[in-house]
């Protein structure tokens, strides 16, 4: 009984030192900042008539198939934090987004959203004023 009883300490122990060491990495890893807009969003699909290139292939060179959630954002909101990668939710629609595509200059304040060969899905869509959340790294000062 006392070899099993300094067992379990041992691994009670090995446990709390393991659960401080997480909560530890935990709080010394980067902050996030959330981030909520509103803004104008449509959809896209994999057409050729609906870009100048590859239909396929987003700005940032990943390929695009049916069933990946991604979006392509106009270039404003580059400075926002909306950059390639970064997650979005998007109201109104289940799950994370990822941005891996931007889109043409005239645009402002605007998300597309891709719906792989769905064009009746797309359609049905439309255009919508949506609340998109998303987060980023803060900043950190070089004083720190």
């Amino acid at each position: 009984m006392g070899y099993i009883q300094k067992d379990i300490n041992r691994n009670l122990i090995f446990l709390l030192m393991i659960n401080l060491i997480f909560v530890a990495f935990l709080s010394c890893g980067p902050d996030y900042e959330e981030h909520q807009m509103e803004v104008t969003a449509t959809a896209y699909n994999s057409h050729k008539s609906q870009t100048l290139g590859n239909p396929r292939v987003a700005a940032w060179g990943d390929t695009l198939k049916p069933g990946i959630k991604a979006i392509a954002v106009s270039r404003d909101l580059l400075d926002s934090g909306l950059t390639y990668g970064v997650k979005v939710n998007i109201e109104g629609l289940p799950g994370e987004y990822m941005v891996t595509d931007k889109m043409h200059r005239r645009w402002t304040k605007k998300i597309d959203v891709y719906m792989g060969n769905d064009i009746d899905k797309a359609l049905e869509w439309g255009r919508k004023e949506v609340t998109i959340k998303w987060r980023t790294r803060k900043k950190q000062d070089d004083h720190q």
